[in-house]
């Protein structure tokens, strides 16, 4: 994708489209070629949506990714990959892909849309299938697996949300 992000400190947040779908994959990387064909100029990045925690947590960590390649400190160079791996709360790109990355078959996905035309999530619909914002939202039970969240976490701070925001944002300091 396009890499033409410009930033400051401040982001807009329309800048900044998340959306959910059913999809059933034959070819993943077909879908991708097709998105960079129809969208260059603009980024758009799939994921995994059952290993994030709801819209809130996308969007910060799309934030978060913006912003990282504003201060030239992006872990990854391509900016929708550094969307996953703010998301994933790694900074290892491979283990941001096995937990985020998308396969073919049945999935819910979660589509990131920086920097694009305002109706692009209805334009998807062709290409990702059923536009269903509901799988965004947070299993619990499928995130403590994913992100290997004890019990003892949880008790401290009952929002995975919360906790997965957090680790998004101690990236920043990880070094």
């Amino acid at each position: 994708m396009n890499q033409k992000i410009e930033t400051s400190e401040e982001i807009n947040t329309s800048r900044i489209q998340i959306a959910g779908f059913k999809s059933d994959l034959t070819d993943f990387k077909v879908v991708m070629e097709e998105l960079t064909k129809r969208y260059p100029d603009c980024v758009i990045q799939l994921m995994d949506a059952d290993a994030v925690a709801g819209i809130e947590h996308v969007l910060h960590s799309t934030i978060h990714a913006i912003k990282s390649f504003s201060r030239n400190e992006n872990i990854a160079s391509d900016m929708g990959l550094e969307i996953c791996v703010r998301t994933s709360g790694q900074r290892q790109i491979s283990q941001a892909i096995r937990m985020l990355g998308i396969r073919n078959g049945k999935i819910n996905i979660c589509a990131v849309a920086v920097d694009c035309q305002p109706n692009i999530m209805e334009n998807l619909v062709d290409i990702l299938g059923f536009r269903d914002d509901s799988v965004l939202e947070p299993d619990t039970n499928k995130l403590k697996s994913i992100y290997k969240i004890s019990d003892t976490q949880l008790k401290t701070n009952p929002d995975i949300t919360k906790i997965l925001m957090e680790k998004t944002a101690l990236l920043i300091i990880d070094t």
